[in-house]
């Protein structure tokens, strides 16, 4: 696993969404800073967790203009289902081949209860408007996710 680290230019990418509709990074980054956060599943535990506190925070995100990207390998209509039942107000992007994880280097070896599988390592990047990685967050629990993004943001 070779993650990207901050100042590298982020992998272009075009995934669809929870209602099917393709959605790339490079319309986003027009818009403004794009959070790139890659987590292992939809719906479990520790990811409901970490999805809800950043909808909670979506008026503090988009007063800095950020746009959310959840990437998980789960099919759209899992996220469908997950962005429903928690009332998310963000994006969710199915990469089911995980192409996407693999070029920011999150997809890798990962040990759970005495078993060794691949699979996404809980990661989030920060991209700039030109395409670069301004800050990579691999330091954080899932319940405070999102105060560790904002006091990034807000510098």
């Amino acid at each position: 696993m070779n993650t990207l680290t901050a100042g590298a230019k982020a992998p272009q990418f075009t995934l669809q969404d929870q209602h099917g509709t393709s959605v790339s990074l490079a319309d986003s980054l027009k818009q403004g800073p794009v959070l790139v956060y890659f987590y292992p599943k939809a719906a479990t535990p520790g990811c409901t967790v970490q999805a809800c506190g950043l909808r909670d925070s979506k008026a503090a995100l988009d007063s800095h203009n950020v746009t959310v990207f959840g990437i998980s390998p789960d099919p759209v209509a899992k996220l469908a289902k997950f962005a429903e039942k928690q009332a998310l107000n963000f994006t969710l992007l199915s990469d089911e081949d995980h192409s996407v994880a693999d070029a920011f280097g999150v997809w890798g070896e990962k040990k759970f209860m005495g078993k060794t599988y691949d699979g996404i390592h809980r990661l989030s990047f920060l991209i700039n408007t030109d395409g670069t990685i301004a800050h990579v967050f691999d330091k954080f629990k899932t319940k405070d996710h999102h105060e560790v993004v904002l006091a990034q943001i807000a510098g």
